[in-house]
């Protein structure tokens, strides 16, 4: 991005699109009613100019407007999460949420900062813009070039940017609606001033581009609409970010509709919750402490599960004091592995975690932890929507990252491929709770039910451990029913079907088949089928079956799932060594590179002190 390409505050009251005669407009501190403001004399739809060309401009109202994507407060705090978890790759080593007090008036401010390898003057310009990203790997949680600003201006009305570069750079830029809507400026303008560290006096001085006047009206704007009235209280935010990170203060924060903070940092000191008291105390005793309900009034809750796995060296830190990580699938009992490759997707294949709570049948949950690029989207999905106790206790874990989260990433696009993903984990959760229930206490239904799904079942969300037995037709001979029969399994084995692997084998004993035309035109009729039932008991009466009693079945399947979770244990204990050998890596590479920079300044300084020629390898 060219210079010229970003705004920065101007004294021109024409071309920044103010009327000369500004008086204050007021916006309501109610997030959900802070929206709308008149603008004084506004002057059409004016397009702006530069060299000729026409191009856009947004309105101050369209910074409300994106943040009201974020329903939940909490969805906007997670945005800034992922911005410092995308630096791990840069030397990350802790990201700290807490809460702090602005100097002009006392009031609480919410302060996010991280140690990452910080923004430059044109990196933090193209943060502070609409759809810009240096985000190109596939393994960063960042997409879209969006996520500071709607995630900002949905926690509070203003937000400062404070950030350290590695090439000695350090700027600060201000987000500010209360600054727009209160000068009436019909398009977003943000003051933005940086400062690079002169090698001779160990300072930073400023950088000016673009002339000391222009550096001058930005920070005497910035000033003015900051909680901080000088340039050194200003610069003096630097103190504690050290060499090169980033630090954001996110101030006026926004109320609820009974005018109280949205963000509680009263009631518990080592967490921020969510002030919604009347709606927690609606929930029953032995659901309300479950992470699947607190998650959403905890901000402590929430992070712990937010991410599905972190570097052990990584910290988030919530109000001084480390957020313990905690991985839902290590924490299921009787626990199993199905594999699912989704329709038209052969690249992909989809691992999903699934299991008894370790507290069932006691708490009424189900559901899927749904992460896309390790981070969770959908915590807890209900994959059975009935008041009956099927289900009770059943939850998955898995990462889809063949599906596409929306914006603000709470959810997925609803496209045919996340709705044939949601039908598939109905089927497991149903599947998984008819073979197992009777291991929490719940009797074995004596009939396998048909199961119930929100959305219409294709034949491809079935899986091939089914043994498909076509009842035959009454008209045709007995070879050309045969023939139908077999042409009928073909057509299934051909098409796309899901794969369904299982660690203890049980899944997949029934199925309800829909109706399939086969090639030759014959319709094959819809039926339940219970074929390794049927297998059973024909071996009982060949005598190749040993019936073994109850009791030893049930201590050799819980030996074999203790097993598979001690092995699943190792695995993602090693899984973690290779991952921080690997950031390790990456570290030491960003410390080579700010040694050769530390290098170059010395030989810089040996060269003006002594005036010898220096020769740069």
């Amino acid at each position: 991005m060219r210079n010229s390409d970003y705004v920065d505050l101007s004294s021109d009251d024409e071309e920044t699109g103010v009327s000369n005669s500004v008086s204050p407009a007021l916006i309501s501190r109610q997030f959900w009613k802070a929206g709308h403001y008149k603008v004084a004399h506004r002057q059409g739809h004016r397009a702006g100019t530069e060299n000729q060309q026409n191009h856009m401009r947004i309105h101050p109202m369209f910074l409300h407007s994106n943040a009201t994507s974020h329903k939940w407060a909490f969805g906007g705090i997670a945005e800034l999460l992922d911005n410092a978890v995308d630096e791990i790759q840069n030397g990350a080593t802790f990201v700290s949420i807490d809460r702090s007090y602005t100097p002009s008036d006392g009031k609480p401010a919410l302060l996010i900062h991280d140690d990452g390898g910080g923004m430059d003057p044109g990196a933090i310009r193209r943060c502070m813009s609409f759809g810009f990203t240096d985000k190109k790997s596939k393994f960063t949680v960042g997409q879209y070039g969006n996520g500071f600003k709607t995630s900002s201006m949905r926690l509070g009305a203003d937000a400062l940017v404070f950030s350290r570069h590695r090439s000695l750079t350090q700027s600060v830029g201000l987000l500010s609606y209360t600054f727009l809507t209160q000068m009436r400026y019909d398009q977003i303008l943000v003051p933005m001033v940086d400062y690079v560290l002169n090698s001779s006096s160990r300072t930073y001085q400023p950088l000016m581009p673009h002339g000391k006047q222009q550096f001058s009206s930005n920070l005497t704007m910035m000033l003015q609409w900051s909680p901080y009235s000088t340039e050194e209280e200003l610069l003096k935010q630097f103190d504690d970010i050290g060499p090169h990170g980033t630090k954001i203060v996110i101030y006026n924060l926004w109320l609820n509709d009974d005018g109280d903070m949205e963000l509680d940092f009263n009631s518990d000191p080592e967490d921020i919750r969510i002030n919604d008291e009347k709606t927690s105390q609606e929930s029953k005793p032995i659901f309300y402490h479950h992470v699947a309900n607190q998650f959403q009034f905890s901000l402590r809750v929430y992070a712990s599960i937010l991410y599905w796995r972190l570097p052990t060296y990584f910290k988030i830190i919530l109000r001084g004091r480390d957020v313990q990580h905690y991985n839902i699938a290590l924490d299921l009992k009787f626990h199993e592995i199905i594999k699912y490759r989704p329709q038209g997707n052969l690249k992909s294949e989809l691992t999903a975690d699934i299991g008894f709570l370790k507290e069932a049948p006691h708490v009424n949950i189900n559901g899927f932890c749904i992460y896309h690029r390790n981070r969770l989207i959908l915590p807890f999905w209900r994959a059975l929507k009935n008041s009956s106790n099927i289900g009770r206790g059943v939850v998955g874990v898995l990462e889809a990252n063949f599906m596409q989260p929306t914006h603000n990433k709470q959810d997925f696009e609803r496209t045919p491929l996340f709705q044939k993903l949601e039908d598939r984990l109905r089927q497991m959760a149903s599947e998984y709770w008819r073979l197992h229930c009777e291991l929490i206490g719940y009797p074995k239904p004596s009939k396998n039910p048909r199961i119930e799904l929100d959305h219409q079942e294709s034949p491809s969300s079935r899986t091939r451990n089914c043994l498909y037995q076509p009842e035959p037709l009454n008209h045709g001979s007995q070879n050309e029913s045969s023939g139908a029969s077999m042409n009928a399994v073909g057509f299934l084995e051909d098409s796309e079907v899901t794969t369904l692997e299982v660690s203890s084998g049980l899944l997949g004993k029934s199925t309800d088949i829909h109706k399939i035309r086969n090639q030759g035109g014959l319709m094959l009729k819809r039926k339940n089928i219970d074929p390794p039932a049927s297998l059973h008991h024909a071996n009982r009466h060949m005598g190749s079956y040993t019936e073994q009693p109850d009791s030893a079945v049930d201590s050799e399947k819980m030996c074999l799932v203790q097993a598979n979770k001690n092995l699943r244990s190792l695995l993602s204990e090693k899984e973690k060594m290779v991952d921080d050998l690997n950031l390790k890596a990456q570290q030491l590479g960003m410390e080579r590179e700010s040694l050769m920079i530390e290098f170059t300044q010395m030989l810089l300084e040996a060269k003006l002190l002594e005036g010898n020629s220096v020769d740069f390898f």
